[in-house]
This record gives C-alpha cells, structure tokens and sequence, in this order.
C-alpha cells in the first residue's frame, strides 16, 4: 500500500446513533473531493416535481461517500500543475479501490448509483474508458439508465458533454470518449468487460444466479490498473445470506470491524448491531431506532410512511413482517420464520453449539444412533448421528448431506448456498454413482466399531430408495436388526413435535451447522387430522433432508436404547467365539 491507512471504523454504532455516515477518518484531498461533491450537486433528480438540484435534495450522507471515492489519494502522489493548479491524475493514487454499500429500500439507491456513474463518467480523464452499472434485472437496469438519461436531458450544458445511446443503454462523454453502459447482470452480456470504474446494483439478488461468483470475479480482473473503482451497493437479502453475497458481506463487516486489514475496501453498513439483531427484546421493532439504518430519511422517504407500512405488514402476517425488516431495517434473516413453519424453528439457534464436533459427540455420549434420508441423484442425502451425553443426558446432534452433480445442474437457484455449505465442510458433492453411500456405511461402520450403537434399531431410515445403503451397511457388519426402516408422514408426528419441546427446553443441542439452519428454515409444516406433517412436498425447493434425517435419528433414540458396548461387539465379531 502506497499510503498507511486503515479502513477499520470501530465507531460505527455510535456515528449511526449520531446520525453521522459510518465511515472511519481518511485522508481527503479537498479539491479532488470538492470537485467530485459540486458534480453531483449540480445533478438534477429528474422524476420529482421542479426537478431540483442534488444539492438541495441530495443526502449529505452520499456527499460523504462521493469525497472519500474521489477524494481519498495518496498524498505523496499529487502532483500539482504550478500554472494551472490542476492535479495531474495520471500520476495520482487512488487510495479506495472498492466500495461496499449496505443500504435498506427507499433511500434513493438506485438514483444515487446513476447519479455516482455519471460523476465518475464526467470527471474521468482516461481517454475512451469503459465504465459500467450492472443491475440484478433489466427493469432496475432499465429504471437506472432512465434516472441516469433523465438527469442528463434535465441540464442543457449536460446534454453538450453526455451524448445518449438510447437503443444500446449506452451514455458517452464527448470529450474524453470515456462510456458508461447500464446492463442486466447476465454472463452473456458481461463476459469479457474490462471497465475501470463498476457499480454492481443489488448484490443480494444475484447470489441466485450460478455465475455470479465467476462474473465478479472477472469484473475485478479486469480492473488491475491504477485508479479503477468497484462499488456494490445493495439491500439486505429477503433470504438467508448465501452465495457471494454472504461471502462480500461478511469481508465488508470484517473490514469495518477491523478483523481484516485490506488495501483499498471501504465498507458502509447501515444495519444494527448484532447483538441488536438477536435481542430476544427486538429493541428493533421500535420505530424511534430506524433513523440510525436510514440515511435518507426526510428526503426519499419519511418516518409516517415507515411506519404505516410497517403495521401493513403485521396486518398480513410473519412473512411479510420478515420480508419488510430485512428490505426496510437491513434485519439480517437467520431462519426463514414464514407463518406455516416447523415449530422448532423458533428454538433452533438458541441451542446451536458451535464448538460441539462429531468428535465430540462420540467421545462424550453414551447411546448413539444414525437417521438417514436418502435422495435421488437430484437431490441431497441426508445423514444425522444423534447421540446421548452420558453424563448430562443431552441429545447431542450432528448432520452431513451429499450432492450429487446432478443436483447443481437441475437445481441452480441453490448452487451457491451448497458451495457455502461445502466450503464449511457439511456438504459433500459426488462426482460417482457410491462415493456418497460408501461415506454413509464408513460413519455408520465407525459408531458399530466405538461400540456406540445399540444392539436393534440402531441405523432409521426413510423406507423408499434406501436398497444400496442398506446392502453396504451389511457389508460393513450391521445387522437387519439394527437397521430400522421409519415411517414417514404422519407417523413421524412424535419427532416433529418432541423434537421443538426437547430444544425449548434445553435437552437437545446441535453443532449450530448453517447447513441445518438452512434445512431447518425450509421447513413447513402442515396439518393432517390431529398429526402436524413435514414432508418435502410442503417444503417445495426448500432443501431438508437432513432435518427428516434428524427426525429418523429422533425416532431411534425415542425408545431409550442401550448401546451394544465394545466388549459385546467384539464378542459378535469374533467367529472363534461363536457358538
């Protein structure tokens, strides 16, 4: 780094309590800065009655950004004509080279991000330089290049410098015949830029999309030349994090939070704490703190109209209150809580034990027992060893899935969250016919080995599609007796009911996996007579046979079984012995 500066800001919380924009003290060049700053003031919003001036309607806190992107160099590289007194930028070094905006709705975000592509597109000085705004769809990519081409119609000395390419979604600047371009996110269309200057428009949206990670990835190939720019500037995810926006998002909190160290990432996070967000007190719910997450307030939107749909959402139910705090306050979602929801969701991540292994499962239990539920080579398997402390008398619970390729080519919504899940170690994905069913028969042959495993119904499984598994484990040793086909649908109505009743109240705890987070928010739950059913069919895309894996497992132990001990599976494995 040519310049010793951190982008750490420890101070974050309280600048959000003071209504100041979270961003740590940096070097600023003012004339740099003011030049950028009095760029953008001079920029009409052209969709509000009078099309009046950024500079009387503009949010100081984007001021704030626009200095430190164009303002933030290295000292010791500006150098100054004497005659002119301008800065020669070809010399000069861009100390912020990415940019992470976390920022929720209505706060002018996609007007800004034109707004910000045309500061960049009229203060650039690199002759016919490529610059770019990708949004997640081509109505936000539409809507902006419209603001965009809007703000440039409103302004006739605008109109001289700025020639429009309607039909290409193409903006040029004249004299330096530098272009900015507005496209859809789409590999097709992106494949191969090489812009110097980027913004990436709702990164929570294209986490969906299988190519995202790649296309990113090229993007800031492309941009390894002195005094390139990447922005992603985007709301919080109606969903889980996942994919490469979880991946973006927890560097940028690193960043902020000064447990990374980057050379040029400056991250603004407009969200609450987290301790804030899992305060069983939901200190968020009261709308005297959503000033702190919405810089814009009084402007693109005010805190009546918060309010008013606020309890427009409550009047609609859970769903629409989840999807309304994560798109309005920034409130991450840990669980999908929809209004049909497994009832043990609720409990779920109170009893998450991080620090709890497989390992340690065995070491310390006294019982333990295996569910599994096995897929199609479309879908996951799922396995769950399930074990009881021998001292404290904890079910201990533990899960694994696999993936066959097939899975990623069928199923591309979900590709990116079982790269998460792989790279934490809780997926594993198969690229043969029986690598996943020779690892289920090695797990399940390792507890027949500890001695861990009781004498009958030791191994649960979903009765349909499970012949290979079972023909492997008798391989290994396991007997039919130890083998326990479970019913499933209603008859599983015990273990999706006592599995909630045994989190609630502290006897069951799990490894805290993101994978079973995930399976366990899929979940939904419907009514069949008097039995409360969770079957895949209600769950629909929503992966979740590790949970069903979990309910087999919750069934087994249900029967208070006894392990066979070392001592007699010895004694059964020994043919000298047998009489």
């Amino acid at each position: 780094m040519p310049f010793d500066v951190s982008f750490a800001c420890l101070d974050w919380q309280l600048k959000l309590e003071q209504r100041e924009t979270p961003i740590p003290e940096l070097p600023i060049n003012e004339k740099l800065a003011g030049d950028a700053v009095r760029c953008f003031n001079q920029l009409r919003l052209p969709d509000v009655i009078g099309k009046p001036k950024f500079a009387d309607v503009g949010g100081d806190w984007f001021r704030d950004i626009i200095e430190v992107l164009f303002g933030c160099v290295d000292p010791a590289s500006i150098q100054v004509d004497p005659e002119t007194g301008d800065i020669d930028h070809a010399k000069m070094t861009r100390l912020v080279g990415e940019l992470f905006l976390l920022v929720p709705k209505k706060n002018s975000k996609t007007t800004n991000s034109a707004a910000l592509g045309l500061v960049a597109l009229l203060l650039n000085q690199v002759p016919n330089a490529s610059m770019l705004i990708a949004g997640p769809t081509q109505k936000v990519a539409e809507t902006c290049f419209n603001q965009a081409m809007g703000m440039i119609e409103a302004d006739p000395k605008l109109k001289l410098m700025l020639h429009i390419q309607e039909h290409r979604s193409r903006i040029k600047n004249v004299l330096t015949g530098a272009v900015l371009e507005i496209k859809t996110f789409d590999m097709s269309v992106l494949t191969g830029a090489i812009p110097i200057f980027a913004i990436i428009d709702e990164l929570h949206l294209m986490s969906s999309k299988s190519y995202a990670k790649k296309v990113i990835g090229q993007i800031r190939g492309g941009m390894n030349k002195k005094n390139c720019l990447l922005v992603f500037i985007t709301t919080q995810s109606a969903e889980e994090p996942s994919g490469v926006f979880k991946t973006e998002l927890n560097y940028a909190r690193a960043v902020r939070d000064g447990r990374v160290d980057p050379e040029d990432m400056l991250a603004v996070l407009y969200e609450f704490s987290e301790e804030m967000q899992t305060d069983k007190q939901k200190p968020w719910m009261d709308p005297r703190f959503w000033y702190m997450v919405t810089p814009n307030l009084d402007k693109s939107v005010n805190q009546l109209w918060l309010e008013r749909e606020f309890r427009k959402a409550q009047d609609r139910g859970e769903d629409d209150v989840q999807l309304w705090l994560s798109q309005h306050l920034n409130i991450q979602i840990g669980l999908g809580l929809h209004s049909d929801r497994w009832v043990g969701t609720d409990y779920w991540l109170d009893q998450a034990r991080p620090e709890l292994t497989l390992e340690k499962i065995l070491e310390t239990s006294e019982v333990c027992v295996v569910g599994i539920d096995g897929g199609g080579l479309d879908d996951l398997l799922g396995l769950a060893v399930l074990g009881r402390h021998a001292k404290t008398k904890e079910w201990q619970l533990w899960i694994r899935a696999w993936a066959h390729d097939e899975v990623y080519e069928q199923r591309k919504n979900i590709a990116e969250k079982l790269d998460d899940f792989k790279a934490a170690g809780d997926l594993v994905v198969c690229h043969d016919a029986t690598s996943d069913i020779e690892d289920v028969a090695d797990i399940c042959e390792r507890l027949l080995e500890a001695g861990l495993i009781p004498e009958k119904n030791a191994i649960g499984l979903d009765p349909e599609g499970v012949a290979d598994i079972v023909d492997e484990l008798g391989l290994r040793g396991l007997t039919m007796d130890q083998m326990k086909a479970v019913s499933q649908g209603y008859k599983l109505n015990s273990a999706i009911k006592g599995m909630p009743r045994k989190l609630k109240k502290g006897a069951l705890v799990h490894c805290g996996q993101d994978l079973m987070a995930w399976c366990v928010g899929n979940a939904k739950s419907e009514k069949r007579g008097n039995a409360e059913v969770v079957t895949k069919q209600a769950s629909g895309s929503g992966k979740i046979d590790p949970l069903m894996a979990a309910f087999n497992a919750f069934m087994l132990m249900s029967m208070n079984p006894e392990a066979i001990g070392p001592g007699l599976n010895e004694f059964l494995s020994d043919p000298v012995m047998v009489i």
